[in-house]
């Protein structure tokens, strides 16, 4: 980025898997990084890396609570919200506190933001919001209805988005993001996202567990990608650029099935008996859409995104983090 000023930003979910890695990529940038998290579902050890830095704060707090809002936003010249609880199946089984914290918490970041007048809000949308739209690739601006209940919230963010910038002025970008996977991704969990849970049940030769047939495809997207979207929006000088959303994802589509065959084809250089191990097929899940694939086309002509990882550039990265990291 040609953008060579100091800033401070603040990253709510700061210890979740994309958030910390923000954190780690503005520090070493030599900006000021707030990080808002209440570890719900980050964690601790994602931050062991800056935790000491002189330019790093952490900061325990809820964004259900307007007044941890106010307290960390308070100086910051930038806002990337990260926080949210996500999974469609967990929204399925909680849908009170997934709205909760990704609606009224929302609305309360957006607040703080406006009372502490950052100059930018960029956030975490998501490709869920697409719903029952079997248009592929997915464009920003056609969209079916939600699936589920995470997916209602994430839309109504884009819609509070739209109106806090068109009420109060508040510059917003919202990033639909698509299947991001990468380093410090947890695989532990009821709601573990598939690249993680899939390789370490390889790393242990277990048999990964698919939904359905494994014609299923995702865009999925490394989390370096998702960084370069991240730093593009926040600092982009295109005012035709702002106060909208993006799809954020690499442009092409992958089935569990080749996601499989990628994964043991980088992990059977490390363990050569992993080439052996079966797959086993399970129903299809509630909720879930058949096939994700995105337009990059709006983010390539607005913001000069160039996503540099393929899936299966990102994938070597990935199993390397977690050879190393969880082995």
């Amino acid at each position: 980025m040609a953008n060579s000023s100091i800033y401070k930003i603040l990253i709510t979910g700061g210890a979740g898997f994309i958030g910390s890695n923000l954190c780690e990529y503005f520090i070493h940038k030599g900006h000021q990084v707030v990080c808002l998290d209440n570890f719900a579902t980050g964690h601790r050890h994602n931050l062991n890396a800056i935790i000491n830095h002189p330019n790093f704060q952490l900061i325990e707090g809820d964004i259900r609570n307007l007044a941890d809002c106010k307290h960390a936003v308070e100086g910051a010249d930038y806002v990337l919200h990260q926080a949210a609880l996500g999974s469609v199946p967990r929204s399925i089984n909680d849908p009170i506190t997934t709205n909760d914290v990704n609606v009224s918490g929302f609305l309360n970041m957006l607040v703080a933001s406006r009372d502490a007048k950052v100059k930018r809000f960029v956030y975490a949308a998501s490709s869920s919001t697409y719903g029952d739209s079997e248009a592929l690739p997915k464009e920003e601006e056609k969209i079916g209805k939600p699936l589920s209940p995470y997916a209602i919230t994430k839309y109504v963010n884009e819609l509070y988005a739209d109106i806090f910038n068109k009420t109060y002025g508040l510059e917003t970008i919202g990033l639909r993001y698509f299947n991001v996977f990468g380093r410090k991704q947890d695989p532990n969990g009821a709601y573990a996202a598939v690249i993680p849970k899939f390789v370490v049940q390889l790393m242990h030769h277990e048999s990964p567990i698919i939904n359905g047939d494994g014609n299923y495809s995702r865009d999925f997207t490394y989390i370096d990608n998702i960084i370069q979207i991240n730093e593009l929006a926040m600092f982009t000088q295109n005012q035709d650029a702002v106060n909208t959303v993006y799809n954020a994802a690499f442009g092409d589509r992958t089935t569990l099935n080749d996601l499989i065959f990628y994964l043991k084809e980088s992990l059977t250089e490390l363990d050569a008996a992993i080439a052996q191990i079966p797959t086993i097929h399970g129903p299809n899940r509630a909720g879930d859409i058949p096939h994700s694939l995105a337009s990059i086309v709006k983010a390539q002509n607005l913001l000069d995104y160039q996503p540099k990882y393929s899936i299966q550039d990102g994938l070597k990265e990935a199993v390397k983090w977690y050879w190393s990291h969880l082995k």
